[in-house]
């Protein structure tokens, strides 16, 4: 019964899908204020935790909160730093949640200078190189690019003390990226189309010339020559991703419209006849108490912004946008009523992808 209100607010949102002008509705308050309190569970609990720390000696093995003491919960890292992304969001799409303090509060402790120092320092570690590689880097970067766009007196302070850690990661990609000859093609954490996306919407965010470039020219040298998509191998056992739709979805980022209309023709030739269908039909997931499984619903979530974010970019009579928009929304049905589950295995991360997915995109 503790997850009833959120299951409600989502019947509301599904009922609303397919609205004129709309492919999804956005956020209502009432459901940020139930991903808010989710969200905040996860934050501050240590245990269970999946450490992804590698050991120089002996000094080396300590808990998480003393690894990482602004993102020691939510499972892992990187569930942290996109749980803190979007309590960020929350509040600033929201800023009379009454959540609102609560999450400020939080907020204010674990974005503290002195606790981003030791996170910084984590990162310079020799041990540390390939630390996150690239997906929490990218979702460091999404949490410093809200941050940075938001005129708020917390959000000033907090986006201060991230500073030097984002500087990490940036300088983390500018050394990486010219040694990185193939891109990662996977669904799961280290697809370099997700964390290549993520950089360059942080790039033009706050000015940095210098990483944007490198990320187009990266995306373009991986991508390019992109035809035929295996698209239909997909969905893997353990995906979160869409490798075929993640990769146009950097795509449409970083090539002008035509160019990537054209592109785009050619990655997934079938596309204006909803093929093939096992790109355009959401994944089916068995058991949500599997830390692995449960990974499918946030493929859903993710598709979902993918085929919306595709959709926005083509003509509106064009019959490949018709099957991106109806796959959208079939991809969210299934998926945003599953966040709450009840199950910590999912609901340490997946309020993260279904705020993304209504909040974000072309025109919002």
């Amino acid at each position: 019964m503790r997850f009833l209100p959120i299951t409600i607010s989502i019947v509301l949102i599904l009922s609303s899908l397919g609205r004129a002008g709309e492919v999804l509705p956005p956020l209502t308050r009432e459901q940020a204020a139930n991903f808010g309190r989710l969200a905040m569970k996860g934050i501050d609990r240590e245990y269970p935790n999946k450490l992804d720390h590698v050991m120089g000696g002996p000094g080396d093995v300590r808990g998480p909160q003393a690894l990482h003491p602004s993102f020691f919960g939510c499972y892992d890292w990187h569930s942290s730093v996109h749980g803190h992304w979007m309590l960020v969001r929350l509040i600033r799409t929201f800023p009379d949640l009454p959540e609102a303090g609560r999450i400020r509060a939080m907020l204010g402790d674990h974005l503290a200078a002195e606790k981003l120092r030791v996170e910084a320092d984590y990162f310079a570690r020799k041990e540390s190189k390939s630390f996150e590689r690239t997906y929490g880097w990218a979702w460091l970067l999404k949490l410093a690019e809200e941050l940075h766009g938001w005129d708020d007196p917390d959000a000033r302070v907090w986006s201060k003390n991230l500073h030097p850690l984002a500087e990490a990661i940036v300088a983390r990609y500018l050394d990486f990226l010219p040694k990185q000859t193939y891109p990662i093609r996977t669904g799961v954490h280290p697809n370099t189309a997700f964390g290549l996306a993520f950089a360059h919407d942080y790039a033009r965010a706050v000015g940095d010339e210098r990483l944007k470039k490198l990320v187009e020219e990266r995306a373009r040298a991986y991508f390019l020559g992109d035809v035929d998509a295996p698209a239909k191998w997909e969905p893997s056992g353990a995906d979160f991703f869409s490798p075929t739709l993640i990769e146009a979805d950097l795509m449409r980022r970083v090539l002008p419209a035509g160019e990537f209309r054209a592109w785009f023709a050619r990655f997934v030739p079938g596309a204006a006849k909803g093929e093939p269908r096992s790109l355009f039909e959401p994944a089916i997931v068995t058991d949500r108490s599997d830390p692995q499984l449960v990974h499918l619903d946030g493929l859903n979530l993710s598709r979902a912004w993918c085929l919306r974010n595709l959709a926005a970019v083509m003509p509106d009579d064009d019959l490949v946008r018709a099957k991106l928009e109806r796959s959208a929304e079939r991809h969210a049905a299934s998926a945003l009523g599953q966040v709450a589950s009840g199950h910590y295995e999912g609901e340490h991360w997946l309020a993260s992808f279904a705020v993304y997915l209504l909040t974000s995109g072309p025109g919002r």
